[in-house]
């Protein structure tokens, strides 16, 4: 019988994970987020809510992971016998699914601008006009985004070693090094300083419940905390690596990601006469202004889509391996065959958040477009609740020895662990909540 397959080494792990974690998150979401809510205010809420909440329970999903050796749903069962906590795992599928539904149209857009820069059709556009035509034409944003599930599923399909791991360990190093070079060529445009002040001189008017329950979510979706992926990708991970280094290296590397992603964007904001606030359309308007200042743009232009691109794969290939393992359960024969259907399944899902911005613009829901529900319901609701739960699982379902079995750390940096997923983070993400609902 076919074995369940392991990462092969530690940064293939890393990799991975961290690469489930960055993708869109840092690079398209953290940008207009910051840029909707305050700049250096939301910086600040978010580094807090990452460090002080999504890195204990991110560690929490690791151990859960390693510890069950499972999908979500049959590691919760084997660690909580005749309990009903294995609904975490069902929640994070039901979550990850709506959440992979919007986000692949947005990878769809990215595939449509990687094609207009192929053919250097980018060069010298008014880039608001650009996206909002791409994003109302509705034969285009379905078919980008049937292609972009089309990769995903091709590389969920070629299993961990073969298709995960191997797509992240080149991935996210040279994302890492082009974003560097971004953020220096963007930090020398004029003006850009105002964009620098902006990110990181907090600006206090913008502190409220509702800023603070939008990094926190900002917190779990870079961190790919709530919707059981980290429990999944912990569970093909071998007992001798340690969860602990694991877990900050991801965290770190996800703060580091958005700060850059935040000098790329928020300095040619000012510098371009562009707004902060432009919302989701930020990055799409923003990235080709900035080629379009300098030598051999369209060239940059192509590489950087084919990054963004690669980013964008590395998350959605995490959240579809959550509905895969948990489909596939111990039966390994079927990953292929499970991979494509439950791929078709997500597009069919996501059909109305492609024609948000078009077809199906007049509709208004809760948080604004399907689109924007979609992530009001993920992002705001789903993620929180089931990091919530998962919190309150390690530190309650889970026994002192088996955290210690996994953690392998000191005792006074367990204790530390123990206290913030049994109190501090259950406390802070319903304070947080009643905050946004009483007093928004």
């Amino acid at each position: 019988m076919k074995q369940r397959e392991q990462w092969t080494s530690k940064i293939g792990f890393v990799l991975a994970a961290a690469g489930s974690a960055i993708g869109l998150g840092a690079i398209w979401k953290f940008p207009y987020m910051a840029g909707t809510n305050g700049g250096g205010i939301f910086l600040f809420l978010f580094i807090l809510s990452t460090l002080a909440i999504g890195l204990p329970i991110l560690l929490a999903e690791f151990v859960i992971g390693r510890r069950g050796q499972q999908d979500a749903v049959t590691s919760l069962k084997l660690l909580a016998p005749g309990k009903k906590w294995y609904w975490i795992g069902w929640m994070g599928l039901v979550t990850s699914s709506v959440l992979l539904s919007f986000y692949s149209v947005v990878g769809g857009w990215i595939l449509s601008y990687l094609v207009r820069a192929i053919f250097f059709s980018l060069q010298n556009r008014d880039y608001g006009m650009l996206f909002e035509d791409i994003i109302a034409n509705p034969l285009e944003v379905l078919f980008a985004q049937a292609a972009f599930m089309f990769l995903t599923t091709w590389i969920v399909q070629g299993g961990i070693k073969s298709g995960i791991e191997r797509a992240s360990r080149w991935m996210m190093p040279l994302l890492f090094i082009f974003f560097i070079v971004l953020a220096i060529r963007s930090l020398t445009l004029e003006g850009a300083m105002e964009g620098v002040r902006f990110l990181f001189v907090p600006d206090w008017s913008f502190l409220s419940g509702k800023t603070f329950l939008l990094a926190l979510g900002q917190a779990f979706f870079s961190l790919s905390v709530g919707v059981t992926a980290m429990i999944t990708y912990a569970s093909y991970l071998p007992k001798e690596e340690r969860l602990g280094q694991s877990a900050l290296n991801v965290s770190i590397l996800n703060i580091i990601i958005s700060l850059l992603a935040g000098l790329v964007i928020f300095p040619a904001v000012f510098a371009l006469d562009h707004s902060p606030e432009e919302g989701p359309g930020l990055t799409f308007v923003i990235f080709p202004a900035i080629f379009n200042e300098i030598p051999l743009g369209s060239i940059f232009m192509i590489v950087f889509f084919i990054l963004l691109l690669f980013a964008t794969l590395t998350s959605s290939i995490a959240m579809l391996e959550i509905v895969v393992s948990t489909g596939i359960r111990k039966k390994y024969h079927l990953r292929r065959k499970m991979s494509w259907i439950f791929g078709a399944c997500i597009f069919l899902i996501g059909i109305p958040s492609a024609l948000s911005f078009g077809t199906l613009s007049h509709l208004d829901l809760p948080g604004g477009t399907f689109f924007d529900f979609a992530d009001v319901l993920t992002s705001g609701i789903g993620m929180p609740v089931n990091a919530l739960l998962v919190s309150l699982f390690a530190g309650y379902a889970l026994s002192k020895a088996e955290t210690e079995d996994e953690l392998r750390m000191h005792h006074t940096l367990h204790a530390v662990w123990k206290a913030i997923v049994r109190y501090a983070a259950p406390i802070a993400i319903i304070a947080i909540f009643l905050a946004y609902f009483l007093n928004g």
